[in-house]
């Protein structure tokens, strides 16, 4: 019984060793892009593939300590369609990412200014831009768009392909459930869904 466990485990003991290594060449390659791309990376960061990184001229991102960047389908179990994307496009716009925060295929858009807290979960697929991309009006479908800031405070927890998107604030603590789309500020300690999200009710308090 003993050699059939041992020729059972070693296969999936490979698989972690192999996947430990990868992620440490992944972290290596993703912090000299970084360095090329002038962005802020905080200590303790850890990447699963390729990471994008885009800063326009004039512009800033930073991002914490101990965050992951998760860009593979094998890296989260329930996939990813794409890698995480840090990105902004306009002069002085700029990206704040806090410590201790995951992302799984998530894109951050800014063409102001996008601020995450510390501690936030993004689900896979994550979303997050704080501008329109283009006019309403066809005549300006070539322009800018709208955009207005973007602040997600610490702890808040955005399922499976949330989209947030221009000028709103997610408060402390607040989940938004699977596929939401967030046009309108969100309180903190709450959960939310639908489209747009709507606060369903408040998060319990631990009991101490």
């Amino acid at each position: 019984m003993g050699d059939r466990e041992t020729f059972v485990e070693w296969p999936i003991r490979w698989v972690r060793y192999s996947e430990r290594l990868r992620v440490w060449v992944h972290t290596l390659l993703n912090r000299r892009r970084a360095a090329w791309w002038r962005i802020e990376l905080g200590a303790g960061c850890r990447f699963w593939g390729r990471t994008l990184f885009r800063r326009a001229p004039g512009s800033s991102i930073g991002v914490g300590e101990n965050c992951q960047f998760r860009s593979t389908v094998w890296s989260n179990p329930l996939g990813v369609t794409g890698p995480c994307i840090l990105n902004t496009v306009r002069e002085n716009a700029r990206i704040r990412i806090g410590n201790r925060v995951g992302m799984s295929g998530t894109v951050v858009c800014a063409a102001e200014s996008v601020e995450i807290g510390d501690d936030v979960f993004c689900g896979a697929n994550v979303k997050i831009m704080d501008t329109d991309f283009h006019g309403v009006r066809f005549e300006d479908r070539c322009s800018g768009g709208v955009s207005a800031p973007v602040r997600i405070e610490e702890k808040v927890w955005l399922g499976v392909d949330v989209l947030v998107l221009k000028g709103v604030t997610i408060g402390a603590g607040t989940v938004v459930a699977a596929r939401s789309v967030v046009t309108r500020s969100l309180p903190a300690g709450v959960i939310a869904a639908g489209q747009p999200a709507r606060v369903l009710k408040e998060i319990p308090r631990r009991a101490d």
